[in-house]
């Protein structure tokens, strides 16, 4: 009978990964595995991978599955059809732990994250026939690093009006145009607009009066320059 064995949660690649990593320190033969702890102590892990919330796929519960059916199937008084499936099953860990092993022997020996191999030899390009003062060579250069200069991201400073401008909210500008009309009763619609020289106010203050409109707290009278009167004092329609 197994002891039973206390470890530190570890991230696994699939089932057989854990289940190689219960036989290893279990100390088990992997061709003569007991079913009957090994399946326990399966199922233990996967309640502490819950717990700690780490990835439980369907490849895991799967194998649970499996371990129950062939621990049930070896209760049986014919156990033919458990030793066929316990030695599926060996078969199965015993290649995985092979190409485990395989896997660590070439990543000792090999770098898969980088790759080089010996420059190539080039033939100069001899048709060619000019001749060129250093100074001529100078100037293409120059001329060539004024090209690449345009694919260049601007500097911060074309950045700095944008980052300092202000931006002004629609829920002010509605408390603007709310305030201006409860005080003079009614307003032309150009003249709320007057002497605002802010991009975003502006925006700002044309959106306020389609929502006021929207919400029936205003009502605009006319075409071209229309009147703008309130509607119930100003007060959102269905307070």
């Amino acid at each position: 009978m197994m002891d039973k064995i206390c470890y530190k949660l570890e991230t696994f690649e699939g089932p057989l990964d854990l289940l190689l990593s219960l036989i290893v320190k279990n100390k088990l033969n992997i061709l003569d595995i007991q079913i009957t702890e090994l399946v326990d102590q399966y199922l233990e892990q996967l309640k502490k991978m819950r717990g700690r919330e780490m990835d439980v796929t369907s490849e895991f519960l799967e194998m649970a599955s499996r371990l129950i059916y062939i621990k049930t199937v070896s209760l049986l008084p014919k156990k033919e059809e458990a030793e066929q499936l316990k030695r599926e099953l060996s078969g199965q860990l015993v290649e995985y732990r092979d190409c485990k092993r395989m896997a660590a022997l070439l990543r000792e020996r090999f770098s898969f994250d980088s790759y080089t191999r010996a420059p190539e030899k080039v033939e100069p390009d001899k048709r060619y026939r000019g001749r060129h003062t250093p100074r001529e060579l100078y100037e293409a250069y120059r001329s060539a690093a004024g090209r690449g200069k345009r694919f260049l991201p601007p500097p911060k400073e074309a950045f700095s009006a944008l980052v300092s401008y202000k931006a002004v909210s629609v829920s002010s500008r509605i408390v603007y145009v709310l305030r201006t009309l409860r005080r003079k009763g009614q307003q032309r619609y150009a003249a709320l607009f007057a002497g605002i020289r802010n991009h975003s106010e502006r925006v700002a203050t044309f959106l306020a009066v389609l929502e006021l409109v929207k919400g029936r707290r205003i009502r605009l009278e006319g075409e071209d320059d229309p009147e703008i009167k309130l509607l119930n004092g100003g007060v959102r329609h269905g307070d």
